[in-house]
C-alpha cells in the first residue's frame, strides 16, 4: 500500500509539471481600422474607374498632383486670374481646338471642356462670359487662365493678374454654330412725324409778283493799275476719316464656315471676311464694322454675341 501510495504521489507531481510547461494560447491583439475618410485620397485613380470617360473627363497628373475633372453646377470661387498668349498661340488646347490669343477663351483645371463661365474682375467690376477649352493654370493660388483678348476686355492684360470671381454657367457647344441662338434686334427707328404740306400763298392780284429779268452779264473790266484781283479759291483738304472699330466674331480655317458665319451676322451690321496668314495655314476672320465710337463698338459686340458668337471681341483701330 505504501508503494502504491508513493507511485500515485509521483504521478500527480509529474502531471503538475507537464501542466506548468504547456504554453497558454495568445489572444489576437486588436488594432482599430483607420477610417477611409480620415484622409482624402489624392493618388492615381483606381483601375477601371475611368472606363467610359472621355479624354477631357479622365483624371490627370501635373507635377505630381492628380486633378479630377467633373461637372460642378454650383462652382463659384474667388481667386487670382492670369492670362497666356504668344507662347501657346496656334497650339492645340486640351480638347483639340486651336488656341488663338486674339479670341476670348479660358483654361481651368477641373471644369468640363468645353463649358461657359462668367469671370468678374473684382478690381474694376467688369464681367465677361468666356468659353473654357483648355487646362490650367498650374500655379498655386490661381483659379483661371484667360487668353490675351479676354484679359484685355477685363482690363488686366497689362498688369498680368487680377482678383477674379469665376462662376460656372453651363456646357458650351462644340462650335459657335451649336450654341443656342438668341435673336437680338435693334430698337425700331422712330416713325417720321407727319408734316402738312405748305399752304399756297394768296396774292391780291391772284398772281405771284413778277420776277426781275436780267440781261447777259457784263464783260469783265480791264485791269487797272490799282486793281488787285481776289485770291483764287482753294478747296480745303478733306477732313480725316475717323478710325473705325471692328468686332471679330470668329476665326475659321475653312472659308465655307467663315462665309456661313458672315451671312448669319447680316443682322448685326456690315460683315466681311479677312484672310490672315499663319504658320500653319490661312485663317479666315469674320469681322463686323462697328464705327468710330468705342461705346457703340461694344454694343455691336453684344449683338454679335447674342447671335451665337459668344467669343466675339472688339478690335481697336
Amino acid at each position: 500500500m505504501r508503494l502504491l501510495r508513493g507511485m500515485a504521489v509521483t504521478a500527480l507531481g509529474c502531471a503538475g509539471l507537464v501542466a506548468c510547461a504547456t504554453p497558454e494560447p495568445r489572444l489576437p491583439i486588436y488594432k482599430p481600422q483607420q477610417s477611409s475618410t480620415s484622409k482624402p485620397y489624392s493618388g492615381p485613380p483606381a483601375p477601371g474607374s475611368t472606363k467610359g470617360l472621355r479624354g477631357t473627363e479622365k483624371p490627370y497628373q501635373i507635377r505630381g498632383i492628380w486633378y479630377y475633372p467633373k461637372a460642378d453646377p454650383n462652382y463659384d470661387e474667388k481667386g487670382i486670374g492670369s492670362w497666356y498668349g504668344e507662347q501657346f498661340h496656334n497650339r492645340r488646347t486640351a480638347n483639340g481646338e486651336i488656341f488663338d490669343m486674339d479670341l476670348p477663351s479660358a483654361a481651368h483645371k477641373t471644369l468640363p471642356l468645353p463649358s461657359i463661365v462668367e469671370v468678374t474682375n473684382l478690381d474694376n467690376g467688369r464681367k465677361l462670359k468666356v468659353r473654357v477649352n483648355d487646362r490650367g493654370p498650374f500655379v498655386d493660388g490661381r483659379i483661371i487662365d484667360l487668353s490675351k483678348a479676354a484679359a484685355d476686355q477685363l482690363g488686366y492684360q497689362r498688369s498680368g493678374v487680377a482678383r477674379v470671381r469665376v462662376r460656372y454657367v453651363g456646357p458650351a457647344g462644340k462650335t459657335p454654330f451649336d450654341e443656342r441662338r438668341i435673336i437680338a434686334s435693334a430698337p425700331p427707328p422712330p416713325e417720321p412725324r407727319y408734316a402738312p404740306p405748305p399752304k399756297a400763298r394768296a396774292y391780291a392780284t391772284g398772281l405771284p409778283p413778277a420776277q426781275p429779268a436780267y440781261d447777259d452779264p457784263p464783260p469783265p473790266k480791264m485791269a487797272e493799275p490799282d486793281y488787285n484781283p481776289p485770291a483764287p479759291v482753294v478747296d480745303a483738304p478733306p477732313a480725316p476719316v475717323a478710325a473705325s472699330y471692328r468686332v471679330q466674331a470668329g476665326s475659321f480655317a475653312n472659308r465655307d464656315n467663315a462665309e456661313r458665319a458672315a451671312a448669319q451676322l447680316s443682322g448685326a451690321g456690315q460683315a466681311s471676311i479677312e484672310s490672315v496668314e499663319r504658320g500653319q495655314g490661312v485663317l479666315y476672320r469674320v469681322v463686323v464694322n462697328a464705327g468710330p465710337d468705342e461705346g457703340e463698338a461694344f454694343g455691336v459686340r453684344d449683338r454679335v454675341a447674342a447671335l451665337g458668337f459668344s467669343d466675339a471681341t472688339v478690335l481697336r483701330p
